[in-house]
């Protein structure tokens, strides 16, 4: 059986399709539901924590019926002061299964966000690199065992 992780986003290849847009968009959700399964029913803050990676800090930060607005973090200490790296904004969309990263900022501490940012930093538009970037941090949350649960 193919998994969704094996699968070549079709944003790769032609960037400026809505329809490519769409699958990347549906690809973030499944990945996302499989770092957090329990969405649908979470409120509040979240982490999880795996050994050999930063802490995973989630934040529902709106819910409507049909949407979740929620961050997804890491956090460094620089220089005495908490920084969140990435601190992406995500939009999920319950009624069509769909996960879009709306707002993408940070320095990109973390040595595989860093790579996975410079490799799509001149094919991709602002708004296909934030959720190219989603999509291949959830594969690489899912990869490190990182599971969000009800508190």
């Amino acid at each position: 059986m193919l998994l969704d992780h094996q699968l070549v986003p079709e944003t790769i290849v032609r960037p400026k399709s809505f329809v490519g847009l769409m699958a990347l968009y549906e690809s973030n959700f499944l990945r996302l539901n499989q770092v957090i399964p329990e969405l649908y029913r979470l409120d509040g803050y979240y982490k999880s924590r795996v050994a050999g990676d930063c802490d995973l800090h989630v934040e529902i930060i709106e819910r409507s019926r049909y949407t979740i607005t929620m961050s997804l973090s890491y956090y460094f200490d620089d220089a005495g002061k908490r920084v969140a790296d990435p601190d992406m904004n995500i939009r999920v969309y319950l009624d069509c299964n769909l996960a879009e990263a709306r707002q993408f900022d940070g320095e990109y501490r973390h040595p595989t966000l860093r790579k996975l940012s410079n490799q799509h930093r001149q094919e991709l538009n602002a708004r296909w690199r934030r959720n190219i970037l989603l999509n291949k941090w959830l594969e690489y949350l899912i990869d490190q065992g990182h599971l969000v649960l009800e508190r």
